[in-house]
């Protein structure tokens, strides 16, 4: 294997490749939009858990790391609705991070030479982790999911080629869901996938949102087990709370999948910090008992400023189904790009991401569009959407 040696030129050196390269870049300026991790400051019985950190600390060294993580996986799972998933509490997989779990995914499906319908658009380090492990892709229009009624249909016409559908709910950037109007679709889905012999694989990370305006999340895995669809499902705490990058996320196949599923865990990982495990399980039990009141209020705060702010200005907020803790807005100008007013309003230190990454497979149709961050404290929310605010009238004054 060779490498090029070429030289690159400084005009290509500043070309950014992926989302995540616009995220590091948007940690250096002031009013960063960028990312979805939490940023928001703390709730006031956030801060007592903060403050009680040492005891933590004691209890994860006092408890086995067996009873740290199955008092997380109970608390988590409860939280979110899942209690069929705790019938099989030992076969649910902690890793550190959604991507980890995003890796172990990706390696069993190249292990198989499988090939995959990826939904677009989605978060592009889904599409990337897959690419470096030569996993064959083809797009599905999450246009597909609209109508319950003919999503079967739709499936056997743009997915039948494929070994394994890969599905976001909801989907990040738009807020698009199967659940949003009940379990129709996701159903009709997970009975495609059946009838097809065909895995489906399910990023749940932004599956709290749900809850944002009351909600509740309908128990996905007694749906996938009543039915008898394989499976690969991955959850995660880390666009969640308010723990800077302190998080947990988890992996769970279908029974069939899982001891191949288990062998590849136990080659990446032993385990989670016990210590951490401690963390977010206090952050869980406080958001049921608060009613998710810290999390939801924050967002549904900012979500208003932002649209009273950008209001009359050239970006139009496209309405989500489910609220999670972005917003999408299309640009309402056919001379301006979403890279084009990314790179303008980082010369107002303010950072937004251009959605043309999102699309992976069709990059030219996230060119209108950009995504906003809104887990940020709202002092600190509000100040960046008044520079934002008065740089789109600048510019077109």
């Amino acid at each position: 294997m060779t490498f090029s040696a070429q030289p690159v030129s400084t005009h290509e050196a500043r070309v950014l490749e992926d989302i995540t390269q616009h995220e590091i870049t948007a940690l250096k300026t002031r009013h960063n939009l960028a990312d979805a991790h939490t940023h928001q400051n703390q709730s006031r019985t956030q801060a007592d858990i903060v403050r009680k950190l040492p005891q933590l600390w004691q209890r994860a060294q006092t408890l086995t790391q067996y009873e740290s993580e199955q008092a997380f996986i109970k608390a988590f799972f409860q939280f979110h609705g899942q209690h069929h998933a705790l019938k099989r509490s030992d076969e649910i997989y902690l890793v550190y991070a959604a991507s980890v779990a995003m890796h172990i995914t990706a390696t069993f499906l190249r292990k198989h030479d499988m090939s995959v319908a990826l939904i677009e658009p989605c978060f592009d380090n889904l599409h990337d982790l897959l690419k470096h492990m030569e996993v064959p892709m083809t797009p599905l229009p999450e246009a597909i999911l609209a109508d319950p009624t003919q999503v079967y249909r739709l499936l056997e016409k743009t997915a039948s080629s494929v070994d394994a559908i890969f599905l976001v709910d909801p989907n990040n950037p738009t807020g698009t869901s199967m659940f949003a109007e009940g379990p129709e679709t996701f159903i009709e889905v997970a009975k495609y996938c059946r009838d097809h012999d065909k895995i489906l694989i399910l990023d749940f990370c932004f599956a709290s949102f749900l809850k944002v305006t009351g909600g509740q999340r309908v128990d996905a895995y007694a749906i996938l087990d009543e039915i008898g669809t394989d499976y690969l499902v991955m959850e995660d705490t880390g666009k969640t709370w308010p723990l800077q990058d302190t998080k947990c996320a988890t992996l769970m196949s279908s029974r069939r999948l899982n001891p191949e599923i288990y062998s590849i865990v136990t080659s990446v990982l032993l385990n989670v910090s016990p210590f951490i495990l401690q963390v977010v399980t206090e952050y869980i039990n406080d958001s049921e008992a608060d009613g998710f009141a810290s999390v939801r209020d924050v967002l549904q705060t900012n979500r208003k400023v932002a649209r009273e702010y950008l209001e009359g200005t050239m970006l139009r907020y496209v309405e989500p189904a489910i609220e999670t803790s972005v917003a999408w807005f299309e640009i309402q100008r056919d001379d301006l790009s979403g890279d084009d007013l990314q790179a303008y309003l980082l010369t107002h230190q303010a950072y937004v991401l251009p959605g043309r990454y999102f699309f992976w497979s069709h990059p030219e149709q996230g060119r209108s569009f950009v995504r906003l961050a809104l887990a940020r404290d709202p002092d600190a929310f509000e100040e960046a959407l008044q520079v934002i605010r008065q740089a789109l009238e600048a510019y077109d004054a």
